[in-house]
């Protein structure tokens, strides 16, 4: 399942066209739920995307730089460790 809140958000549509309408300073939140793939390779020469794909075929994309990265794999580390602790 995927979820997207935009702030501030309007589409004009003209001829077939769509087209932001007022100021730029608008802002997202992306959630998605029952992950069913998920993939990580290698993005330009130094980041790494990680991309997750649902069940009904939704994807999310998210492009890291390598102390981005580190972070990420650190969390899931400490996640892993304290599940093992409390087991």
């Amino acid at each position: 399942m995927l979820t997207l809140d935009i702030d501030d958000f309007m589409l004009e549509l003209k001829d077939g066209a769509f087209k932001n309408v007022g100021p730029s300073n608008k802002q997202a939140t992306v959630k998605m739920y029952d992950i069913n793939g998920v993939d990580v390779r290698e993005y330009g020469d130094k980041r790494v995307k990680l991309a997750f794909e649902d069940e009904q075929g939704s994807e999310v994309e998210v492009a890291l730089f390598p102390e981005q990265a580190r972070a990420v794999r650190e969390g899931l580390e400490m996640l892993d460790s304290g599940a093992e602790e409390s087991e």
